[in-house]
């Protein structure tokens, strides 16, 4: 008799060779449906495996909890990170997705929050500030076998698994270079921080000091000012920079709060001030199409939600290498001239 190959196998269920190879050997999760139809093509043919893709499709049939712990859940950006979170683990398949929010962003209510979730998840992804409680909750969570995963700013436990974001030396030096290669002439530069234990915001403020260091020492960066991701705090600061400061010619808002800027830059005044932030949300798209924003610099949502929602899955398979995984993804820029509707 013919043996019966994996091409045999494929061409039955309607599916490509990789896709057999796939649910066989494990290399990428298959959704539900498909590796059925492989099983039973493989059923009918008495393919040699038979039996080992009868076990993947009972590994597959089980539902994966995937947990995401955000930050503030009233953010628009997050708000759609959310949706974004939600809809890539509907494409993997088996996967249900639960997202959270703390109650606010002190460290022992995100470590309540990642004590509560963590019974409830195979694998638990978060955006938070770098602080000893929210290490000491992750790592027992990691300790009971729940997969950790970083997302947008990076952690110093070694509980996580992976990282999954953006560069973010890259980010602040382009920060640095929008700001100076815009301004009509040198002067002072505002800084706009959410927090100083956020280590995405740490490395694009280096970078973004860095850059003006090496490239245009004629202007001058002056000491940051901490908003603490809330909108009114940083609007007084914008208020508060523009009047002292006549000279001041850009503003970069490393964290949240450009809600209250963007406020600030929609009232007249005495100068165009060049205005750099992060995130492309509706408010940063109409500020950047009405010309109050100059540029902003993005996560490229859908597929930092699909690598985080791989990543996890990854991890409670144990298919990584046991060493902490970085994915870093190019981030999306945003001017006036392609902020589209």
């Amino acid at each position: 008799m013919k043996r019966i190959t994996m091409s045999d196998v494929a061409r039955t269920a309607g599916v490509g060779v990789a896709t057999v190879d796939r649910v066989i050997n494990k290399r990428a999760r298959v959704k539900a449906d498909t590796a059925r139809k492989v099983l039973e093509a493989a059923e009918q043919l008495g393919f040699s495996a038979t039996n080992l893709i009868r076990l993947r499709v009972d590994e597959h049939s089980r539902e994966y909890r995937l947990g995401f712990i955000l930050q503030k859940r009233s953010a628009p950006f997050y708000q759609e990170l959310a949706k974004s979170l939600q809809d890539a683990a509907r494409r993997a398949g088996a996967v249900k997705a639960l997202v959270d929010y703390p109650q606010d962003l002190a460290p022992e209510q995100v470590a309540a929050k990642i004590e509560e979730l963590g019974e409830r998840v195979d694998a638990l992804a978060i955006v938070t500030a770098d602080h000893p409680r929210v290490s000491r909750a992750l790592e027992a969570v990691a300790a009971r076998g729940v997969a950790v995963v970083t997302l947008i700013s990076d952690l110093t436990t070694p509980a996580r698994t992976a990282f999954v974001g953006i560069d973010n030396r890259l980010v602040g030096r382009t920060a640095g270079w929008a700001i100076a290669r815009l301004s009509k002439t040198p002067g002072k530069v505002g800084i706009l921080l959410g927090s100083h234990r956020y280590l995405c915001q740490e490395l694009c403020e280096i970078s973004f000091r860095s850059y003006f260091r090496e490239k245009h020492p004629e202007f001058e960066l002056l000491e940051s000012i901490l908003c603490l991701e809330e909108a009114g705090v940083a609007r007084e600061a914008a208020q508060e920079l523009i009047r002292q400061h006549p000279d001041l010619v850009g503003i970069y808002v490393v964290g949240g709060g450009i809600e209250g800027v963007e406020k600030v830059l929609a009232e007249p005044l005495p100068r165009h001030i060049v205005t750099v932030c992060h995130e492309l949300t509706g408010l940063s798209r109409t500020a950047l199409r009405e010309d109050r924003l100059d540029l902003v610099i993005s996560h490229p949502r859908t597929r930092l939600a699909e690598e985080a929602v791989k990543a996890m899955l990854q991890a409670i398979e144990a298919r990584s290498s046991g060493a902490p995984r970085h994915v870093l993804l190019p981030f999306d820029i945003s001017t006036p001239e392609n902020a589209v509707l």
